[in-house]
Formats: structure tokens, sequence, C-alpha cells
């Protein structure tokens, strides 16, 4: 009968001791471990000067004068009467003047 407890009367014999059954419970404990990874960027900023190079010119002229001396001249003066030159007469029948003031 299930329930009912019976009694035994008799001799009670040393205990079988069994091997430790082993049971084992986990628990868990989650964390964080960092893992830190560096980098570096260099920005480099080029400077390129390109050299153009120029050459000005400039361009003048030069208007050069020669006198020449011929010397005495017989003869009429060229162009006419009277005037500045050799043979010029001045006022009064003399030299006349000559150009520039430069004197004979």
């Amino acid at each position: 009968m299930k329930g009912v407890m019976t009694m035994f009367c008799g001799k009670i014999l040393p205990p079988i001791v069994h091997p430790t059954k082993c049971c084992t419970n986990h628990t868990q404990q989650n964390f964080i471990q960092p893992h830190i990874y560096p980098s570096h960027t260099t920005n480099v900023n080029h400077q390129v000067i390109g050299h153009a190079n120029y050459y000005p010119h400039t361009e003048s002229f030069v208007n050069e004068v020669s006198n020449v001396n011929l010397g005495p001249v017989s003869g009429p003066v060229p162009g006419g009467m009277g005037g500045f030159g050799p043979g010029a007469m001045g006022p009064m029948g003399g030299p006349g003047p000559m150009p520039f003031g430069f004197p004979r």
C-alpha cells in the first residue's frame, strides 16, 4: 500500500556508500574587454611654385647728325642771294653773320 509505513524488525546492516554523484551549476558573468587600435592621419599640404620667366625688351632709336666741313666753296650761294654761309654779305656790305653765333 502506498503511504503506509511498515516496521522492519531485524538487524540493520551497515550502509553502503556509493560514489558521489557530481552535479555542476554554471553561472555566467559578462565583461567587456576594450581593444584599442589607435590610428593617425598626417595631412601634407604641398605648395608648388611655378616660376614664370619674363624677358622685357625695350627698343630705342637714335638719330645721329654728322657735320662735314667742305672748306671754302667758290661761286654763288645755292638757293639764291644772301643768307648764311661763305660769301654772304651783311647789311653794310661786310661779311654776314654766321649761323648759331659761330665766329668766322
